[in-house]
């Protein structure tokens, strides 16, 4: 099978469907509105089109949006398959695997050992996070699994009666969540990847300990000798930072949720290597062998939820079958156990905790209020709130009086973290991640969580998240100061620092070009503090799915960083739909995993070295001049009703998609505007802003002939405009200008004027990117750009009509409440045609 049999296949599937449960006018409409569609793509006139749109009644219009929504959900599973498909048929040594990894260090130089003393230094750490653009309800994810799992056979007898039935079920199955998603809604959907992930990780471990052996000679045994440097951690129920519902509870849910999730993993494969490894060691006596004797102990503790020790044991089996010459039997059936056990042990996943500076600070006043150490804490300069907050860290008194019940406001701030306190005690510390501190601009803003933290007698080690422009620029000087103070360094210890770089607002405030040279500095010279001081560190990288905040290739992406910038390892954030497109098999997840490993092994490699000085000028122009651009558009006094016209950004807030709201608190405004609900808007509209405006002028700063060398021979500006090719690529000016038509009464020869200008920096943009590239944009990803291609005639249906429904929402009395279940249906269809909308 092919993937365009794939397509024909269960399209023409969708289609009987349709026919047998809508009737022949029905799939005649959809039928006549795809041909109409792709004469308009191809140059026709749009007058049919535009009146079939406009004739449609609100239950056609809600269906069609459907057909062409769920033709993109079954697209997206045959695009899907066939990549697990290609991966299946590849052979050694693909591109970004580990054994291209392992014999890449040797070409550069390094030793066995050296490689070796890499792997156990460096350690990648992928993040889940609420930050959902999916928006299907659990039930219709499980029919589409049901489905991906008949796509290798297709053509065996029954396959098309169970994937018609799935199908069937589907179209009569409310695709939208009738509630918002509580928490551990969220909670339980992310861990539904880990699965997969468990699968794939076996595998990783002989892969590794494999390449060591090809490459060097190098013998040791798999996850036992050689271990894939691989953490996972979670956000989901410890993300308080505007969200009001990651309540305390919500944290106790989440981390019961870990520990019962972990549990039914670890003892699942003890079972399976119970079953399997039926060997009798040399001690073994009875009927019961001995390896199964200590299998079956494992197995009972982790049932009755007790702390034991299960890689202690399992290695001891692990050693004892390879000094018996079963090695076979070692890695490929008693490994997997081993493997789960280190990596997601008891705890699953370690959680953070997330909370805005504002916050922390607030807890903080009160708390040296109650304790009468200072009447007013916030009103304090920066130089003596540090004075106040070090001589606390030098005491070990609390500050709440001891008995008394915590304020509202109190228990909500230290409540999460006597939460992970307790979960710490019950399976271990590494229940228990970072605190992360949102908006950190100062060094006090990292300090205040300590108190907070001993309050309940518990060590946190806080992780400034530097998320402004302004913010990334000062990062530096703040971690320089913050590591200077003694109680600081006392209390962080041999532990590595960690420092988390915020993607989605430096680009909403500044722009691509801006936030991504913003970030690139902020690193390099945070690294150069952090070795001066003689601290390890480890830099956190807040990535979203969409170009605009972050999104693109993890193996490009971390290929791309400043060299030297890595030291105790990475963190990356894993959000949106990339945990579906990147974790929902088992060769998904492991082709991911290994190009992320690999991108991180050869970028920790790399020995610290400034780029030339003639490219740091270079973006020392170009940023400024982006910058200057993107504000001077975003902040046109009639920008935001010309942007809350235009898009859906009013719908996308009644959508129920995530458990946190589209702004933090206060008056409406682009500054509280969340950046996912940003860049979802812009996606629907296909303009894609967040991923390229601004990046014209800063072309022109550099000048062409320098930005073709810096594109050729560095490895950051590479990345940097492959991603923006992506999001130039996925825009559509026919499809944009739809929604200009939206602008309406006063304001329109404002708005039409911006998104003129808004058009000829696009088309500008793909001038200048195509000649630094010196190709057509994705020309070095032809598979992109033809899924691109062939996605646009079935998208552009469910554009059209979502501006229509837009159009009598917001004209019509009551027309948001009457339109808004077929709106919803638009904005999902759209993201799934799209994809990386978040």
């Amino acid at each position: 099978m092919t993937l365009n049999r794939d397509v024909s296949m269960l399209g023409r599937w969708l289609g009987q469907v349709l026919r047998e449960q809508r009737g022949e006018a029905f799939f005649e409409l959809v039928e006549r509105t795809r041909a109409l569609v792709r004469e308009v793509r191809a140059g026709g006139d749009p007058t049919e089109l535009d009146k079939l749109l406009r004739g449609l009644n609100q239950s056609e219009a809600s269906d069609l949006a459907r057909a062409f929504s769920l033709y993109f959900q079954l697209v997206n599973l045959a695009e899907e398959y066939e990549r697990v498909r290609a991966l299946r048929q590849r052979q050694d040594p693909r591109p970004q695997s580990l054994l291209r990894a392992v014999q890449e260090l040797r070409d550069q130089g390094m030793s066995a050992g050296e490689v070796q003393e890499l792997i156990a230094r460096v350690g990648l750490e992928l993040t889940f996070t609420a930050h959902p653009t999916e928006m299907r309800r659990r039930t219709v994810r499980q029919h589409l699994e049901r489905i991906a799992q008949e796509l290798p056979g297709l053509e065996r007898a029954g396959a098309q009666e169970r994937v018609l039935a799935h199908i069937e079920a589907l179209w009569g199955t409310p695709e939208l969540r009738r509630i918002r998603p509580t928490v551990q809604d969220e909670v339980k959907a992310g861990l539904t990847y880990i699965g997969p992930i468990a699968e794939a990780l076996p595998a990783l471990e002989r892969d590794l300990s494999r390449a060591l052996q090809e490459v060097y000679g190098v013998t040791g045994a798999a996850g036992l000798d050689t271990q894939v440097p691989l953490r996972f951690s979670s956000w989901m129920g410890g993300d308080r930072d505007g969200n009001p519902f990651v309540t305390p509870q919500a944290t106790r849910e989440a981390l019961a949720l870990h520990r019962e999730r972990a549990r039914d993993l670890l003892a699942g494969e003890l079972r399976r290597a119970y079953a399997s490894v039926s060997q009798e060691d040399l001690e073994g006596e009875g009927e019961q062998p001995g390896y199964r004797q200590a299998l079956l102990a494992l197995y009972q503790a982790v049932q009755r939820g007790e702390q034991v020790d299960v890689c202690g044991g399992l290695s001891c089996i692990y050693r004892e079958l390879l000094a018996a010459g079963q090695r076979r039997t070692a890695e490929e059936l008693l490994l997997p156990a081993l493997t789960l056990a280190r990596v997601f042990g008891q705890h699953l996943v370690s959680l953070d905790i997330r909370e805005h500076s504002g916050q922390t600070g607030q807890a903080v006043a009160e708390l040296l209020r109650a304790a009468g150490v200072a009447e007013d804490y916030a009103a304090l300069p920066e130089a003596d709130k540090l004075a106040l907050l070090s001589a606390e860290l030098r005491s070990r008194r609390p500050l709440w009086p001891a008995g008394e019940p915590l304020t509202d406001n109190l228990e909500t701030a230290i409540g999460p973290i006597r939460e992970v306190q307790a979960a710490a005690r019950e399976v271990g510390a590494a229940a228990f991640g970072h605190y992360v501190v949102s908006m950190s601009e100062s060094v006090s803003d990292v300090l205040e969580p300590l108190l907070l933290a001993r309050e309940v007698g518990f060590r946190i080690l806080p992780v400034p998240l530097f998320e402004t422009l302004d913010d990334l620029r000062r990062a530096p000087d703040t971690v320089r100061e913050l590591l200077t103070l003694p109680e600081y360094r006392t209390h962080l210890g041999e532990d590595a620092q960690e420092i988390m770089l915020g993607y989605s607002d430096s680009n909403k405030d500044a722009g691509f070009l801006a936030a991504n040279w913003a970030l690139h500095e902020a690193q390099r010279h945070i690294s150069a503090v952090c070795r001066e001081a003689g601290v390890r560190w480890r830099f956190f990288h807040g990535r979203g799915t969409s170009i605009g905040r972050g999104g693109g290739p993890a193996g490009r992406a971390i290929l791309g960083q400043p060299a030297g910038t890595i030291d105790a390892g990475l963190r990356i954030t894993e959000q949106g739909e990339a945990l579906a497109d990147k974790y929902s098999h088992p060769a998904l997840a492991h082709r991911n995993l290994e190009q992320a490993l690999y991108g991180t092994l050869l970028s920790a490699a790399r020995p610290p070295a400034a780029p030339p000085q003639g490219w740091l000028e270079a973006m020392d122009r170009a940023a400024p001049a982006g910058a200057a651009a993107y504000r001077a558009f975003v902040h046109d006094p009639a920008f935001l009703p010309f942007f809350e016209a235009i898009t859906p950004i009013h719908e996308i807030s009644r959508l129920n998609i995530a458990s946190r709201p589209v702004r933090r608190p206060g008056a409406p405004s682009l500054g509280n505007l969340r950046a996912i609900p940003w860049v979802m808007s812009w996606t629907q509209t296909r303009a894609n802003l967040p991923g390229w405006y601004g990046l014209s002028e800063g072309l022109r700063a550099i000048g062409m002939p320098q930005a073709q060398v810096m594109y050729a021979e560095w490895p950051f500006f590479r990345s940097m405009l492959d991603n923006a090719q992506m999001s130039l690529a996925k825009s559509d000016s026919l499809i944009f200008r739809r929604y200009v038509s939206l602008l309406e009464g006063e304001g329109r020869p404002q708005g039409e004027a911006l998104a003129a200008h808004l058009e000829d920096a696009f088309a500008e943009t793909v001038t200048l990117v195509g000649q630094v590239v010196g190709k057509e944009l994705l020309a070095q990803e032809p598979r992109l750009a033809e899924s691109i291609r062939l996605r646009n005639p079935y998208v552009d249906p469910i554009h059209r009509i979502q501006v229509e429904l837009l159009r009598r929402a917001r004209t019509e009395p009551g027309g948001l409440d009457r339109y808004e279940h077929a709106l919803m249906l638009t904005l999902q269809g759209v993201s799934a045609g799209v994809r990386n909308t978040g």
